[in-house]
């Protein structure tokens, strides 16, 4: 006998199953099934499709007027960090510069300095409450960046929580090694710290999955980028890299120039960039939700991406700094609205392509796929990024057991008894 049947689905969102990210016009394809069933027996998908009577199973979800879907993944967190800047909130609103905001000792600098004065323990707790709201919010696929240590002892820090919590709440989670995220006070020049962290790469790669770097003006060249990438890919370490968010120096360029497993932020990516994507499996991830807390104007130009046959993922890039949110739903409603995608667009962004970004194998709900599952509390699958803000996950379900049941109607109906 199966383990689980749910049953009478009204839209089950069934994204293709594929070796490599989904390009260009295949983004907009996405396979809805109506009056759809889900059998897992396992932890593994048995069937998904049109509605059938021919299993039967130990447990039974009626999902009548409800979404299924794959559980999301999110590409791009900062989730392991010391200390908040919620202060720095009202200054940016007052026209007080980033530069400032430095000099008076808050910026990035800050959160350095509070993640390094924190101790494990206490990152992890902090760390543990915002990876539970995320999977709260429907996401079992997370990748954890470090970067907010500047320094070897603090960056192990940060990745070995990342891996502590990997390990306790066995979820599909991939580390990354972010040393060169800024160049901190003590260091002599960005030059030498930059040796100081490819020097540090053959110790990093027993905890970390891939190596990224901040390609950015003020922070690290075009050339200081790739030969961190170089040194990092002999090593045998993927790469991903911050690039092209403020000024357009070509960090896509390189990204696919080192065969970058993704890109992130790309607001100011060049033309002859998102032309390149054509030829290049590396995805963009997109974090539409940075710009809209940062309050800019310009977003990363998607359409493009996509029109120039490019793989595009959408993540959140939860940190302190420029993107305060653990919500990926809310970020699906940004990527509507400012980065014009369709809804199918969307859904293959978060689930198979988000995957892709971060070398998971993750995002589907095929036949003989691992059971990560949710059922959502709306109508259709294009509901979802229409009413943003609020939690549409009603159940959470891993490896075909639910872990999270936001049922409200059984909620209520238990305090009146």
């Amino acid at each position: 006998m199966n383990d689980l049947l749910i049953q009478n689905i009204k839209e089950l969102i069934l994204p293709k199953s594929t070796d490599r990210p989904l390009k260009g016009k295949e983004l907009d394809e996405l396979n809805i099934v109506e009056n759809g069933t889900v059998v897992v027996k396992d932890g593994k998908i048995v069937y998904s499709g049109p509605y059938t009577e021919e299993y039967d199973a130990e447990e039974t979800i009626d999902a009548t007027g409800k979404v299924v879907s794959p559980a999301l993944i999110d590409a791009h967190t900062h989730l392991v960090h010391g200390g908040s800047r919620e202060q720095e909130m009202a200054l940016k609103r007052q026209g007080v510069s980033y530069l400032d905001i430095l000099k008076q000792g808050g910026g990035i600098l800050s959160t350095v300095k509070a993640t390094r004065e924190a101790t494990e323990e206490e990152l992890f707790k902090k760390a543990e409450y915002n990876l539970l709201t995320m999977i709260h919010h429907g996401v079992l696929g997370v990748e954890s960046k470090s970067g907010y240590g500047l320094d070897k002892e603090t960056e192990l820090k940060q990745l070995r929580v990342s891996r502590q919590l990997a390990d306790k709440y066995q979820l599909d989670m991939k580390h990354t090694f972010l040393g060169p995220h800024a160049v901190p006070k003590e260091a002599a020049s960005g030059e030498s710290f930059m040796q100081e962290m490819i020097d540090f790469l053959p110790e990093v790669k027993d905890y970390a999955d891939f190596a990224d770097v901040f390609c950015e003006t003020g922070v690290f060249t075009i050339e200081e980028s790739r030969r961190y990438m170089e040194a990092a890919n002999a090593l045998g370490l993927r790469v991903k890299i911050h690039a092209d968010e403020i000024d357009p120096l070509g960090g896509l360029e390189l990204a696919i120039e080192q065969n970058a497993i993704s890109a992130d932020h790309l607001v100011a990516a060049s033309e002859e960039g998102k032309r390149q994507l054509h030829d290049s499996d590396t995805v963009a991830v997109l974090l539409p939700g940075t710009t809209f807390y940062l309050n800019k104007d310009k977003y990363a130009d998607a359409r493009g991406m996509i029109d120039n046959n490019g793989a595009v993922a959408i993540a959140t890039d939860f940190n302190p700094g420029s993107c305060v949110t653990n919500n990926l739903q809310m970020v699906m409603a940004i990527a509507a609205l400012k980065l014009k995608l369709s809804p199918n667009e969307i859904w293959n962004a978060v689930t198979v392509n988000a995957a892709k970004a971060i070398d998971l194998d993750a995002g589907t709900i095929n036949a003989g796929d691992k059971a990560n599952i949710v059922i959502w509390h709306a109508p259709n699958y294009q509901y979802i990024p229409y009413h943003y803000g609020v939690n549409h996950a009603e159940k959470v379900i891993k490896d075909g057991k639910v872990i999270v049941d936001h049922d409200l109607s059984l909620s209520f109906v238990d305090q009146i008894d």
